[in-house]
């Protein structure tokens, strides 16, 4: 048996590893030439994963029995229309796809069906009448990108027409979204649906970097305690959106603003968080996602169940760098022998180009730290900070040293009150 692996990250590691231990061939394919999941697949085509036309002939030569996909967004839409077309198997229809995929008609269905979310707008050009009256700043995104790739916060009507320019070009459809502002915490959904009933694994929150335009996720919390009244409006509202797309048997991953009281609904996908999210929920729940998804799309159900954590505190940072180019970091593998990090993770190879960050997919790195009280976490996290640095072929360290922040300011662990991020999936 042979699979077609679509994108070549971190997560795809994982899912052509686990392939193998099922004796299945696995071919990958990604837009760059050398992606770090490269060296693990039998096979490697350069081919973009949004190239459904390229993707489909290549499943046809290359004699593929089943395409598959983990923890990315755009590339599951080409997973199941591929598929649908050639009578291969996956999890996903096309059409459930399609509309997990695309924010426009993500909006439509949450307006349809009362979920509660942010006022919206969907544009092919720019359209003052269709927010007027709205205040200043608004959120512009392409319709159909993932990573926070063209999301900007915009402060007035000239910021807003350079803005869609760009989130315009990066849309396959040519249509851009824009969206009122909200604040609050970020909260990242992790759920799992077994036979229609949406069960969670992880509630999260999402803490960006300081750009003024720009929300790009440097580090995630992972919650060890939320109102009660609160965590049920999630799950209900998670188990609403299940129902509403109707998905039956998948990984579902939701964004949700919360003021401490209510919640609203950024937008959502039938997978897994990207970056390391699949290595949390296995360490938080002993789920395994990925093991999940290939079973579903073999046709088998798993059931999940979920265990305590062996920590009260988690936290996953991502590590982001000044332009250069990548050769290598200091001080990860280190960090993990003394037991300051629980594990490290390099989502870019040797030679990589870095320009000026735009988006989550321009992390070059990151690290997961574990501790029983947020004053060991707090400790672990100070050394950590010293010790790490991402080297440029030039011997320069390049690495954005992100500030403690919210390690000494407030408790990002807990959840009773509101916070101050957007709505900027």
């Amino acid at each position: 048996m042979k699979a077609l692996v679509l994108a070549g990250g971190l997560p795809q590691i994982e899912l052509i590893k686990k392939l193998k231990k099922r004796g299945i061939t696995t071919a990958l394919a990604d837009y760059k030439e050398d992606p770090v999941a490269r060296e693990h697949a039998d096979e490697f085509y350069q081919v973009s994963t949004l190239n459904v036309d390229a993707i489909r002939a290549l499943v046809k030569t290359q004699k593929v029995d089943f395409l598959i996909t983990v923890c990315t967004d755009q590339a599951l839409l080409t997973v199941a229309q591929v598929s649908e077309e050639l009578s291969l198997p996956c999890y996903l229809d096309y059409e459930t796809a399609r509309r997990a995929t695309n924010k426009a008609y993500m909006k439509e269905a949450f307006a349809k069906h009362n979920v509660p979310t942010a006022k919206y707008a969907v544009m092919e050009q720019p359209d003052m009448d269709m927010i007027s009256g709205w205040d200043y700043p608004v959120i512009i995104k392409p319709v159909d990108c993932n990573s926070s790739k063209g999301v900007k916060k915009v402060a007035n009507a000239a910021e807003l027409a350079a803005a869609f320019e760009e989130a315009q070009q990066l849309s396959r459809t040519r249509k851009v979204i824009v969206e009122e502002f909200l604040a609050g915490k970020e909260l990242s959904i992790d759920a799992y649906v077994e036979n229609g009933k949406a069960i969670i694994l992880d509630i999260t929150v999402s803490e960006k970097t300081d750009d003024k335009d720009m929300f790009i996720i440097f580090r995630t919390w992972h919650i060890v305690k939320i109102a009660e009244k609160l965590k049920n409006k999630i799950r209900e509202t998670t188990q609403r959106i299940a129902d509403i797309f109707g998905v039956k048997n998948a990984p579902m991953l939701i964004q949700m603003l919360t003021d401490g009281n209510n919640v609203y609904v950024i937008e959502f996908s039938v997978r897994t968080g990207g970056g390391v999210k699949h290595l949390s929920v296995w360490r938080k729940t002993g789920v395994d996602v990925i093991e999940a998804v290939i079973d579903l799309t073999l046709g088998r159900k798993p059931h999940i169940q979920v265990r305590e954590s062996k920590w009260k505190y988690m936290l996953d940072e991502y590590i982001y760098c000044y332009p250069g180019i990548y050769d290598h970091t200091e001080g990860l593998e280190e960090l993990k022998k003394d037991g300051s990090i629980l594990d490290y993770y390099i989502f870019q190879g040797k030679g990589s180009k870095l320009g000026t960050v735009t988006n989550s997919g321009d992390r070059i790195a990151g690290f997961t730290v574990v501790a029983d009280s947020r004053d060991e976490l707090m400790n672990k996290y100070i050394k950590i900070n010293k010790s790490v640095h991402v080297i440029s072929e030039n011997g320069y360290d390049i690495m954005r040293h992100q500030l403690p922040g919210n390690l000494y300011e407030e408790n990002m662990f807990e959840i009773v009150s509101g916070g101050e991020n957007t709505n900027a999936g």
